[in-house]
C-alpha cells in the first residue's frame, strides 16, 4: 500500500486530537456507527441512537460520507484504495461545535433521554473533541484524500440531506497553497507537543532549573484556540498541563498518594483565574510542584520493598511502624526489611522514622496552634518527654522554643 505512512500519520494526528478513527471491512461499518459510546451510558435502556442511511449500504471509491446522528453527533468515512476487500477509514464521533446547555437539553429530550440521565449526555458531549468547519484537521484530511485517490478532485455526500456536492473549494487544483498550510499548521503542533515533551522530561527527573522553557506560555499565542475567549483557552490548555506534568511526576517515581492533592488544588486554581496575565505565573509554578514531588518523593531507585516501607511510613506517621509491623505487612522478616533499607537509603528504618516525625511535627508547630502533646500524637510518639527529648536532638531546640522561635520571623 503506497500510502501507509501517510495513513498512519493521519491516524495519529487525529487521535492526539482526542478523535477517534477506525479501520474497518466494509461489513462493518454499520454496527460501528450504531454502537457509540453512548450506549455505556444508557445501558440496556439507550434510545435509538442512529439513523443509518440506506446509503452507507452503497459505498462509492472517491466519496467522502458525512453522517450526523440524532445526538449531533458526527462521523466521517470513505473507502481506502488497494485493500484486498473492501475497506474504510471511520472518524469520529466528534461535534461541529460545542452544544450549549439548552441544545443539549432538546438533545436528550427528541431521543427520550430522562432528565435524570441528563447529566450523563451532558458529561458525554463536554468530552467529545469538537471540529469546527475551518479546523486544520479537515485540510489534512482533503489533502490525504487527494493523494490517495490521485486527483484533486472528490465527492463528499451528506447523507443527512442525501445529496451529493463535487469537489469543495479547497479541492480545487490551488494544491501546493493548502498544502503549505497545512505543513504550517502540522509544525505548530508538532512544536506544541515537543516543548509539552520536554516539560514531562524535565519532571520526571526534577530538573526545577529548567522553568525557563515555559517562557513560550506567556503569549496567549500559544494556547491552541478552542474557544473563542482567550482565558478559556488558557485555562483549558493549563488544565492538560496539570494532567500531563502530574503524569510526568508519577513516571517520576512519585505514589498518586502525593500527587493527588497537588493537582486537586491546581485543578481548582486554574478555575479561578480571573486574568490571561496569571496563566504564566500558575503554570510556572505547577511546574516547579511537580519537580519539588519528584525530588522528594521519587522512589524509582529503590526496590519494591524500600518503595513500600516508605509509602506505608509516609501515607500515616501516628500508625503503629515499629521493623516487626512493617516487615510484616510485606511477609518478610524485619532482619532483611532492616539490611535492604539500611542499604539503599543509608539510613536505619527507625532513623528514617524519627526524621519524618520530626519534620511533621515542625511543620505543625510551625503552621497551627495545637498542643504540643497534640503534636506528639499526630506524628505517632505516645510520650510527651520522649517527643521533647528527640524533637531537640534534631533540631537543636525544644517543642516550645521552635514555636516561639518562628513567631519572631513572622
Amino acid at each position: 500500500m503506497f500510502y501507509e505512512n501517510e495513513l498512519q500519520f493521519l491516524c495519529d494526528t487525529f487521535q492526539k486530537c482526542h478523535v477517534k478513527t477506525a479501520i474497518l471491512a466494509c461489513e462493518e461499518l454499520k454496527g460501528s456507527l450504531m454502537n457509540t459510546d453512548l450506549g455505556a451510558l444508557f445501558g440496556k435502556t439507550a434510545p435509538e441512537r442512529v439513523l443509518i442511511p440506506s446509503a452507507v449500504n452503497r459505498i462509492s471509491p472517491r466519496t467522502m460520507y458525512k453522517l450526523t446522528d440524532h445526538f449531533g453527533l458526527c462521523y466521517i468515512y470513505f473507502l481506502l484504495p488497494d485493500f484486498p476487500r473492501p475497506t474504510v477509514l471511520l472518524i469520529g464521533p466528534y461535534l461541529p461545535s460545542s452544544p450549549s446547555p439548552g441544545a443539549a437539553l432538546e438533545i436528550g429530550e427528541r431521543n427520550g433521554v430522562s432528565p435524570k440521565s441528563q447529566r450523563y449526555l451532558d458529561e458525554y458531549y463536554a468530552g467529545l473533541p469538537v471540529l469546527e468547519q475551518n479546523s486544520h484537521l479537515f485540510l489534512m484530511l482533503n489533502t490525504f484524500c487527494e493523494r490517495i485517490w490521485k486527483s484533486p478532485s472528490f465527492s463528499i455526500v451528506d447523507l443527512n440531506n442525501e445529496h451529493q456536492t463535487p469537489a469543495s473549494p479547497i479541492n480545487e487544483p490551488s494544491h501546493s497553497d493548502n498544502f503549505d498550510d497545512i505543513l504550517v499548521s502540522m509544525r505548530a503542533m508538532e512544536n506544541r507537543y515537543n516543548f509539552e515533551n520536554e516539560l514531562m522530561r524535565a519532571v520526571t527527573l526534577g530538573q526545577i532549573h529548567k522553568e525557563s522553557m515555559l517562557q513560550a506560555t506567556s503569549s496567549d499565542h500559544f494556547f491552541e484556540k478552542r474557544a473563542q475567549d482567550p482565558l478559556r483557552n488558557a485555562k483549558n490548555y493549563s488544565v492538560i498541563m496539570n494532567t500531563l506534568l502530574r503524569k510526568a511526576a508519577e513516571a517520576g517515581g512519585v505514589h498518586p498518594m502525593y500527587l493527588n492533592n497537588v493537582s486537586s488544588d491546581f485543578a481548582l486554581r486554574i478555575e479561578q483565574l480571573y486574568s490571561l496575565s496569571q496563566t504564566a505565573g500558575l503554570m510556572r509554578e505547577m511546574f516547579r510542584s511537580y519537580c519539588r514531588l519528584v525530588r522528594k518523593h521519587s522512589t524509582n531507585k529503590y526496590s519494591r520493598v524500600v518503595q513500600k516501607t516508605i509509602l506505608l511510613v509516609d501515607s500515616d506517621l501516628s500508625a503503629d511502624l515499629s521493623l516487626a509491623s512493617l516487615a510484616a505487612v510485606q511477609s518478610i522478616s524485619p532482619g532483611y526489611l532492616s539490611t535492604v533499607f539500611k542499604k539503599e537509603t543509608g539510613k536505619t528504618v527507625s532513623q528514617y522514622i524519627r526524621e519524618k516525625r520530626i519534620n511533621h511535627a515542625a511543620h505543625l508547630l510551625s503552621t497551627t496552634h495545637l498542643q504540643i502533646q497534640t503534636v506528639a500524637l499526630h506524628c505517632g510518639i505516645m510520650d510527651v518527654q520522649y517527643f521533647s527529648k528527640i524533637f531537640k536532638m534534631q533540631t537543636g531546640k525544644t517543642p516550645k522554643e521552635y514555636r516561639e522561635a518562628i513567631k519572631h520571623t513572622q
